[in-house]
């Protein structure tokens, strides 16, 4: 190798050298900002309630109607206003319509006093439905007070005829208590708790006027 060569063979190391240092040295401060780790949250396991005596009528709970921001797995926040956010880095394990439809299930089932009951998913026969629509569920923070609200136009219809035998709009307020997002996932349980038991109350009562007036027609 002549001594030109050799120069020529060292520039060329040392411009790969210098760029692979450019290059690991770019990699090490970048300007683009670090995503936060993402965390999927359930809601908290509800506490059981003692049950009464069982009807004799089944119930399919429909996964409720949602504006397209709701039907997602985001966690909505409101904080001025008519905007709605979301918790950055935070997501339900499951879309919001199904995650209320899966508490309300939870709910019957634990109370007992419904023996049938089943989802839309199951694609069973059922006496009556439960559905209807979400229209919020969503942390709130104003003026320095912090709240999970959930609104829900809750609708039993008879299968059978596809009529409704009765309509209920429910909200739900629940104070949020600390900062964490763990502590907002609690609120937002508690909410939920009292959603599901103030739905399943009103279905058992409605539910039970229904089969009154049919044995009446009978």
């Amino acid at each position: 190798m002549t001594y030109i060569s050799r120069v020529f063979f060292n520039a060329r190391q040392i411009i790969r050298l210098s760029i692979a240092m450019l290059l690991m040295s770019l990699a090490g401060c970048t300007i683009l900002p670090e995503a936060p780790a993402l965390q999927v949250y359930l809601l908290p396991e509800q506490t059981p309630r003692a049950a009464g005596q069982q009807v004799d009528w089944s119930l399919r709970v429909v996964t409720p109607n949602s504006s397209q921001f709701l039907n997602s797995s985001r966690i909505a926040v409101q904080t001025q206003g008519e905007e709605i956010q979301v918790y950055r880095g935070a997501r339900w394990g499951d879309s919001l319509p199904t995650l209320v439809r899966n508490r309300l299930i939870q709910q019957f089932r634990s109370d007992g006093r419904v023996a049938a009951v089943s989802s839309d998913d199951d694609s069973l026969s059922a006496n009556f439905e439960l559905g209807g629509d979400l229209t919020a569920f969503q942390g709130l923070y104003r003026n320095g007070e912090s709240e999970v609200l959930i609104r829900f136009d809750a609708r039993l219809v008879q299968t059978s005829s596809r009529s409704i035998l009765a309509s209920r709009n429910f909200e739900i307020r629940q104070p949020i208590t600390g900062k964490s997002m763990s502590e907002v996932v609690q609120s937002f349980g508690l909410a939920s708790d009292q959603l599901s038991a103030q739905v399943l109350a009103w279905t058992l009562e409605q539910g039970g006027r229904a089969e009154i007036k049919q044995s009446d027609l009978n």
